[in-house]
């Protein structure tokens, strides 16, 4: 496990440590419950490890993180996502293949993940151009994220992972999203995982 920074030491206080060591670990079991679950239906597609990898991401950390001190579980989309000392921490599989999370981006510049992000991810550094639309654009922001407090900050748990390898990448830190390409503005992202690290299957 690598050793955690200034940065999750101020984020986090003296639950940085545990917090880094339980995340990685619950992307790992994600990954091998996936994995298990797609060998017991034997399809020749990876729908059932991507269906699985996506819901077992919320159930693993959720469970992990729940016996912190002052971790609370909140109910968004169906998934139980946890907040920690006024983070909610989200997870995101990025790729498929081993790439550098500079290269993550959403599927879709709308929807919950992208309004989930610019809510609660950082303030943009480059401010986008005020035609007074910012009434209209209250009316379309996903529902669920009305039942976060607006003060929480997003911590974005962003990996690259794959059946047939595991888990490659882990990172986590803060981001924007770019509206005009959907690709994550990182404002900060250290890794979880050794570099070296071949957490494969």
């Amino acid at each position: 496990m690598v050793s955690v920074t200034p940065w999750a030491k101020d984020t986090f206080g003296t639950l940085a440590d545990q917090l880094a060591e339980k995340i990685a670990a619950g992307l790992l079991e994600a990954h091998d419950r996936a994995r298990h679950g797609h060998e017991g239906v034997h399809t020749q597609t990876l729908e059932a490890y991507g269906h699985g990898l996506h819901a077992a991401q919320y159930e693993t950390l959720a469970a992990r993180l729940a016996p912190l001190e002052g971790a609370v579980a909140r109910r968004l989309q169906g998934r139980t996502v946890m907040v920690i000392g006024g983070n909610v921490i989200y997870p995101i599989r990025y790729a498929k293949k081993d790439v550098p999370v500079t290269a993550a981006r959403l599927r879709k510049a709308a929807g919950f993940r992208a309004d989930l992000i610019r809510r609660h991810g950082p303030e943009p550094m480059q401010q986008t151009l005020d035609l007074g639309l910012e009434e209209l654009d209250e009316h379309h922001v996903h529902p669920d994220l009305a039942l976060l407090p607006p003060e929480l900050r997003l911590i974005i748990v962003a990996y690259a992972c794959s059946m047939q390898q595991g888990v490659m990448r882990a990172e986590w830190g803060s981001a924007e999203l770019r509206s005009e390409d959907r690709y994550l503005i990182w404002h900060h992202h250290e890794p979880l995982l050794p570099p070296a690290d071949p957490r494969a299957a």
